[in-house]
């Protein structure tokens, strides 16, 4: 059965793989969860991501990071647009998530960045997630 909501499920699996502290987590791949991927690299919220060619769909592993003894780097991990209810902001109303401390990741017509980098580009978008 096709998942209605695949980021949703993306940060679903990511919440429920820090709570239990796995090393990783597989989430089914697309070009969002690709994005969403880069940008948690990126920003430092995981070590690192892999494709996995398989069959039947192609998936991507993401490799979680703690601190000390098992502290997740990702404190929290909100859907904001839903399938049901799209949330779109101007460039100059992008929110600041935990005083920049957090991220929110949009899709913009120049492609799925952080809002910190749709500011500085003066474009809006979809507002997909905050992550803190």
């Amino acid at each position: 059965m096709a998942v209605s909501d695949p980021i949703a499920d993306m940060l679903t699996r990511v919440r429920n793989a820090i709570m239990v502290k796995h090393e990783s987590v597989t989430v089914p791949s697309s070009k969002m969860a690709l994005a969403i991927a880069r940008i948690l690299k990126e920003e430092g919220f995981v070590a690192d991501y892999e494709v996995l060619k398989g069959t039947p769909q192609r998936s991507i592993k993401v490799h979680l990071r703690y601190v000390g003894r098992k502290e997740p780097i990702i404190r929290g991990l909100k859907r904001v647009s839903k399938p049901g209810m799209r949330i779109y902001v101007k460039h100059d109303r992008i929110p600041r998530i935990y005083g920049s401390m957090g991220v929110a990741i949009l899709s913009t017509p120049a492609g799925v960045m952080t809002g910190q980098q749709a500011r500085l580009k003066t474009v809006g978008g979809e507002v997909l997630c905050y992550i803190w």
